[in-house]
This record gives structure tokens, C-alpha cells and sequence, in this order.
């Protein structure tokens, strides 16, 4: 199929960036391929999803269906963490996906190394590809639950996490989620279950005078405050992203 034929057949599916995005990074589109992926837009399938790969932090990540796709308010998370310039930290990466939180630090800080954890494997796998493709050596990824009170590599300097924290049966959840793996998505408690785990066990796995620096929906830094807090943390500041939303708390050990 000539390349003017398929680009008009994913307009049509799923709009023009979507057609102009998946032609430019698959220049020779089978007929069967392209009613496929028409098929797939109709149904609201990512445009990462399609074509594997999301870019963040100006970096190009892999990803599928395993993993959620990076996102643009997460790169606040990155921010924050870069803008306090700690000198060639560990860092540890609770519920890494595709690991492009943990790998934007390492490649964004000097001597920055680290571990990524997670507990689906798919997503394991996922972010070890990533690793080897853009921080080889630097990294280590592991199959592993953080509700788990025992963590190799303790103590690390610094703690990042954007886990779970959407309540099941959140009204605000896109279609687009549906393509999204649900462990990654939703917590317990109305969306705080992950934060209390994260609140209880992360003191043992960081340094004294350590920071976390944790992603979090709208509306709920009062409560994720009050979770850290309860735990013995120490609040250091609220990061907002480009829409104006609280979207980062740190806490220092």
C-alpha cells in the first residue's frame, strides 16, 4: 500500500497527528497492517501503544502493554529531583514500568546510578530493555514487591516513586486506560493504599537526611501529606506541573 493511501486510512481511524506519528515511524505499511492499526485507533488504542515508543524527558522509550505509557506530568517528578542537585546519588524507583523516571535522572545527573523494582515482570522486561538502550551499567532492574520490608542496595540517597493512585471506579479514568495495565493504575483506599505501604517501609531503605519525591493525583497532597507525616517524614516542598496541579511531594528521612 503507497504511503499517501495508508496515512489517509489512519486519518480517518484516529486523526491527523495519530496518522502522521505512525506513518513517519513505519514508512512501508502492509494493507492488512494498516486496517489493523485503523482498527486498533478506532478502539482508542494509544498511539505509543502502536508504535512502541513514548518520548520523555527528550528521551525515546520502548513500550506495550505492559507497562503505562510515560507521561508528560511525570517529567515534573524528574524535575524535581534534578533541580536539588545532589552529588551522584543511588537512587531507588518504586514501580519503574518502563523506566523512564529512574533512567531521565541517570542520564540527566552526573555519577547518578540506580534501582528500578517492579512487580509485574512484563514491565520487568520492559525497563531492562530501556536500561540497555540508553543507560547500560548504570542501572538494575528487579523483579520484586516494595511491599516487601527487605531491599538490596540499602541505603540509597534517594527515593522516587509515581505508584498507583487511582480509586477503582475514578469516573475520570480516559478510555485510554483501558489499554493501561491495572496493577499501575489503581490502589486501595480510594487511591492512597500505595503511599502508606510506600510511607511505612521507605525509611529503612533510605539514608539519614535521604528525600523521597513522590508523583500524586489532584487533590490529594493533603491526605499523602498527612500519611508521611504520621510516618515519622519530614515535608520539604509541593512541585506543581504546567497545568498548575500539585503533582510532586518531597520528604526528607
Amino acid at each position: 500500500m503507497k504511503i499517501n493511501q495508508a496515512f489517509t486510512i489512519l486519518q480517518r481511524a484516529g486523526g491527523l497527528r495519530a496518522a502522521r506519528i505512525i506513518t513517519d515511524n513505519n514508512r512501508k505499511l502492509s494493507r492488512l497492517g494498516t486496517y489493523f492499526i485503523a482498527w486498533r485507533l478506532r478502539r482508542g488504542t494509544p498511539v505509543a501503544k502502536i508504535i512502541h515508543q513514548k518520548w520523555f524527558y527528550g528521551l525515546s522509550f520502548y513500550t506495550n502493554r505492559h507497562t503505562l505509557d510515560p507521561r508528560p506530568d511525570t517529567e515534573t517528578l524528574v524535575s524535581a529531583v534534578i533541580a536539588d542537585g545532589a552529588p551522584a546519588p543511588r537512587i531507588l524507583d518504586l514501580g519503574t514500568g518502563t523506566g523512564c523516571v529512574l533512567i531521565s535522572l541517570i542520564k540527566n545527573i552526573p555519577g547518578a546510578s540506580g534501582t528500578g523494582v517492579d512487580l509485574s515482570r512484563g514491565a520487568a522486561r520492559v525497563a531492562r530493555r530501556n536500561v540497555r538502550a540508553l543507560c547500560p551499567g548504570r542501572a538494575t532492574i528487579l523483579r520484586r514487591s516494595y511491599h516487601r520490608t527487605q531491599m538490596p542496595g540499602v541505603p540509597f540517597d534517594i527515593i522516587v516513586s509515581n505508584p498507583p493512585y487511582i480509586a477503582r471506579g475514578d469516573a475520570r479514568v480516559d478510555a485510554g486506560a483501558r489499554h493501561d495495565p491495572a496493577m499501575a493504575l489503581y490502589a486501595s483506599d480510594d487511591g492512597y493504599g500505595e503511599y502508606k505501604v510506600i510511607a511505612r517501609n521507605g525509611r529503612a531503605w533510605l539514608r539519614t537526611g535521604g528525600r523521597i519525591y513522590l508523583e500524586i493525583g489532584d487533590g490529594m497532597a493533603p491526605r499523602v501529606r498527612d500519611i508521611f507525616g504520621s510516618a515519622g517524614w519530614r515535608f520539604v516542598r509541593a512541585e506543581k506541573d504546567l497545568a498548575g496541579i500539585t503533582r510532586v511531594l518531597v520528604f526528607e528521612k
